[in-house]
């Protein structure tokens, strides 16, 4: 894609201004590292275009200290507003009570599905959103449908591994990181200001 130029121009009735101000469905996927970072850049830029911000996290915990979080929610305070929901306890990773869990995560997606309708923000982060997907909690019939249909020019980043095939195929952009080599291959932990 030379200079930002399109390959082809769709023949879809639209101005190109249409066309560049959509609003776009990204999914940032795949087993390596950064898909969370990428979605967070992407809010830095929304805030800084004067865009209200919401981020739904579904899986950290949330007692977990995410830097990204401490920025985002100083910079809502002299800027934009920036929104920031944590909706489990660390259950990714260590699955305790499926029950709660899934309650959980039904009634955050309830929640952004009625923020979705009110408009509410321009970009909505639904970080590590793959996963209730993925277990069965969130129909992705229903996730397709609601983005479709949400109203406005609402941007939403999904993030997480193992993404859905029927949001792969719907999404406008998706990214699928890639491992090569991490530190915790060598044993290394993960370290503060790298993965948090």
């Amino acid at each position: 894609m030379p200079q930002g130029q399109p390959e082809n121009v769709p023949n879809d009735g639209l101005t190109t201004r249409q066309r560049r101000t959509r609003p776009l469905v990204i999914v940032h996927t795949g087993p390596g590292k950064g898909k969370s970072t990428a979605a967070f850049g992407l809010a830095l830029r929304a805030w800084n275009q004067g865009w209200p911000i919401g981020v739904f996290q579904f899986v950290k915990s949330a007692k977990w200290r995410v830097g990204e979080e401490a920025a985002l929610k100083a910079l809502g305070e002299i800027g934009p507003p920036v929104a920031w929901h944590k909706m489990g306890d660390g259950w990714s990773w260590i699955r305790k009570s499926d029950d709660d869990h899934a309650a959980n995560a039904r009634e955050g997606w309830a929640q952004i599905k009625r923020d979705l309708a009110a408009e509410t923000y321009r970009l909505l982060v639904l970080d590590e959103f793959t996963y209730p997907i993925k277990w069965g909690w969130i129909p992705v019939e229903d996730v397709i449908t609601t983005l479709r249909d949400r109203p406005g020019s609402q941007h939403v980043v999904i993030t997480g591994r193992d993404a859905h095939p029927d949001l792969v195929a719907f999404a406008d952009l998706v990214t699928e990181m890639t491992k090569v080599r991490h530190p915790m291959d060598a044993g290394q932990k993960g370290q503060r200001g790298i993965e948090w």
